[in-house]
């Protein structure tokens, strides 16, 4: 099997003053850089993926093992060593936040300051990290944890999720 990805990102406005005779207008785009991710190991390489829509219960938080546990598409198991980005989109529909970050115990810090940091993505919000090098290191039952959880009770939260990273 052959992976390879290309992460875009871009923001686009118009932004009007009317005036009394014109309208004067400011319309531009601002381009993140694209991060293209070419099949392997190594700098600006990927050969593992996993995607899914999860639904989490009114304050409950759930880890994801980043290190041999999560299954791809194909119904293998992952063990990621680097990741090399991380999209989280929190459903519109949701009332509550989806709250992101390195687990307590075993956590993966990667781009986080450290264990104890947390991001808060808003209903309809999404995170995107991403690393075109090397990546952020897992280590397998150390740092492989991410945590994921509900902001509030209530309600139901719901995302999706995507990791591109690589095996060695």
């Amino acid at each position: 099997m052959t992976l390879t990805a290309k992460v875009a990102q871009l923001v686009a406005w118009t932004h009007t003053s009317p005036l009394d005779l014109s309208t004067p207008m400011d319309e531009a785009s601002f381009k993140m850089a694209n991060v293209e991710y070419t099949a392997g190991t190594g700098a600006g390489k990927v050969d593992l993926k996993f995607t899914d829509t999860r639904t989490l219960a009114a304050s409950t938080p759930e880890v994801l093992d980043l290190a041999g546990v999560l299954v791809d598409a194909f119904g293998a198991v992952i063990t990621f060593v680097k990741i090399k980005a991380l999209i989280i989109t929190a459903a519109s529909g949701n009332t509550n936040n989806v709250v992101v970050g390195p687990d307590a115990t075993a956590g993966w810090v990667g781009p986080f300051g450290d264990a104890s940091d947390r991001i808060n993505i808003p209903p309809g919000g999404y995170l995107a990290l991403v690393h075109p090098g090397d990546g952020w290191a897992v280590g397998a039952g150390a740092t492989d944890e991410l945590y994921v959880l509900n902001g509030g009770a209530g309600t139901s939260v719901t995302y999706s999720i995507l990791i591109l990273g690589a095996s060695a």
